[in-house]
Formats: structure tokens, C-alpha cells, sequence
């Protein structure tokens, strides 16, 4: 590949991915207007955010912007987050909070909060589908569901028994250190590992999260005085939560196996039918 043709697929490349974290975008952006400028009295800015990520999940369904499909995996996506920021927020655990008022909320978690994760299950599917991925040497499934239910398990079981995200962190290694991630941008499908690739959306993720907490969207304990950065020993949760954001993509979507043959194979739960692959 020559230089001219490099900087076009990398131009590509950046357009698409901006093009399937449209909704984390817009929430990010949302959060630091409002956070900069906001003149509604009557209207708590919680609850602003909240009616802003409805309505443009809206518009995406409206102009077709985005499937059905994707939808129901924000709604997944926000059931799951609710129930652990609920248990995160409690008086009991307190390991971070809202500082704002709101009206549309339950217990300590404003509802707007759900879609904030769910931004991150929506870019999965919309970049699984826009990239047409596939992979090599992904493991069985039913491995990868039962590894993310233990480490849904332990965002909660680790405040009161030994924290496990470094054996699991260890496990997911071991399953995923062969695995390659094929991505088309133009014509050509390239590859990547899948760990580097989830650790790259991890550290924006982890960025993402900086810009929230100065925008006053939720803060930690240590950040009530005075804001800093958020440490980067939290890259191990947003790395486990990218983990976790994946495999439930995954179940609703056909996972494409390229063989060394160059065939791509469909992995089923129950077994794999091959079919034809036309780049």
C-alpha cells in the first residue's frame, strides 16, 4: 500500500468509527454543553441529558441511522448498568455519586446514567456491523458467556469477598491471546489483535470518563474537594467492561470465523455451518 492510499484509509477508518460512536459522541457532547452553559430553571440538567438521549435515540431509528437490533442492545445494555449503578450508588457501597438533583431517576442513580453504558454497546454493534467483522481463533461461545457473568458477578461480589479481576483479567488472556479481529474499512479486511483492540476503546473509554467526572456528570469519593484525573488503575474495569460489552453484542450477532483456509465460518452455540466469504 502506497502513502496516498494509507492516508485515505486511515481518513476512512477515523470517518467510520466516528460514524458508529455517534451516540457516545453526542452523550459526551451533550454533557460538556451542559456542563459549559445551561439556562433551563424549570428543567433539572440530569434529567435534560436524559430527554436529550431518548430523543436522539429516536432520530436514529427514525432516519434509519441505526437497526432495530442495536436498539434492543441499548435497552440490554441499560437494564444491566441500571442494576449495578444501583448497587454501586447505594449509602452502603458509595463508590461514586451524582452530585446534581433530578426527577427522573430511581434511588441514587438519575436514568440517564443506563445510557451512558449503553453508548458503549452501541458502538460495538454499530462497528461490528460497519467494519464486517470476523475472527480467527475465537473461542467456544458458551466459554465467553460464562467468563462475563463472572465478571458481571464480581463488579459486585468484590466488596465483600477477594476481588477477582486480575484472575479474570488472567483468564481472558488466556482465551483471547490467539485471537486476531479482522475489520474492512475499504476493500480489504485487516486484522488486529483483539485484546489490543479492546484495550485501545478501554483507554478512550477511560478518557471519556475524565472529561464526565470534570463535567460534574458523576464524581468518585476523592474528587468531592477538588477534581483530578481518574486513576488508571481503572483501565483494568473499563477493560473488563469492554469484555463484558462485547460477548452481549456477540449473542445477538452472527460471529464470523475466518479459517486458516481463508473460508469464513459462522459460530454457532450449538456447532459451526460454513459459508461463503466475498471480500
Amino acid at each position: 500500500m502506497n502513502v496516498k492510499h494509507f492516508i485515505h484509509e486511515f481518513w476512512l477508518f477515523g470517518i467510520k468509527q466516528a460514524y458508529a460512536s455517534v451516540f457516545g459522541g453526542f452523550l459526551l457532547g451533550v454533557m460538556i454543553v451542559t456542563r459549559l452553559w445551561y439556562p433551563l430553571e424549570s428543567l433539572h440538567r440530569y434529567d435534560f441529558i436524559f430527554l436529550a438521549a431518548i430523543a436522539f435515540q429516536l432520530f436514529l431509528l427514525a432516519f434509519k441511522l441505526e437497526t432495530l437490533r442495536e436498539s434492543v442492545v441499548i435497552i440490554v445494555f441499560h437494564f444491566v448498568a441500571t442494576l449495578m449503578e444501583l448497587f454501586k450508588t447505594s449509602d452502603a457501597i458509595g463508590s461514586w455519586v451524582y452530585p446534581e438533583e433530578y426527577i427522573f431517576g430511581v434511588g441514587n442513580v438519575p436514568l440517564f446514567t443506563g445510557f451512558m453504558y449503553s453508548a458503549v454497546g452501541s458502538y460495538i454493534a454499530r462497528v461490528w456491523r460497519i467494519f464486517e467483522f470476523e475472527y480467527s481463533s475465537y473461542p467456544p461461545k458458551w466459554v465467553t458467556i460464562l467468563l462475563v457473568i463472572l465478571v458481571y458477578a464480581n463488579f459486585f461480589s468484590h466488596h465483600y469477598i477477594w476481588d477477582m479481576r486480575w484472575l479474570l483479567l488472567g483468564v481472558t488472556v488466556a482465551l483471547f491471546y490467539k485471537t486476531d479481529i479482522y475489520f474492512r474499512v475499504r476493500k480489504t479486511h485487516r486484522k488486529m489483535p483483539i485484546l489490543l483492540g479492546w484495550f485501545l476503546v478501554a483507554l478512550f473509554i477511560w478518557f471519556a470518563e475524565n472529561i464526565a467526572t470534570y463535567a460534574n456528570i458523576w464524581i468518585y469519593p476523592n474528587q468531592v474537594d477538588e477534581w483530578h484525573m481518574v486513576s488508571v488503575a481503572k483501565l483494568s474495569s473499563w477493560f473488563l467492561l469492554m469484555l463484558l460489552s462485547f460477548v452481549l453484542v456477540s449473542i445477538i450477532n452472527t460471529v464470523r470465523i475466518r479459517t486458516a483456509e481463508g473460508r469464513v465460518t459462522s459460530l454457532q452455540d450449538a456447532g459451526i455451518a460454513v459459508t461463503n466469504r466475498g471480500d
